[in-house]
């Protein structure tokens, strides 16, 4: 018998068992996948990267309007 997996759903904490019948894990529902979608879309969370790779292709690009 395999073990069962318990994730913590990244936006409200809830525990949710990573399987099938999770469907939108590693979130416990559509509405929390949307929340952490719209706060990658605000610039809300980002990656880092390298800081040399990102000044040598920021010329490349137009300056952000805000």
């Amino acid at each position: 018998m395999s073990k069962i997996s318990i994730v913590i759903c990244p936006t409200c904490d809830t525990p949710v068992e990573w399987g099938p019948q999770s469907p939108h894990r590693p979130f416990c529902s559509e509405r929390c996948k949307l929340i952490d979608l719209g706060a990658w879309a605000a610039e809300e969370h980002s990656i880092p990267g390298d800081p040399l790779e990102d000044e040598l292709f920021s010329s490349d690009m137009p300056p952000r309007q805000h």
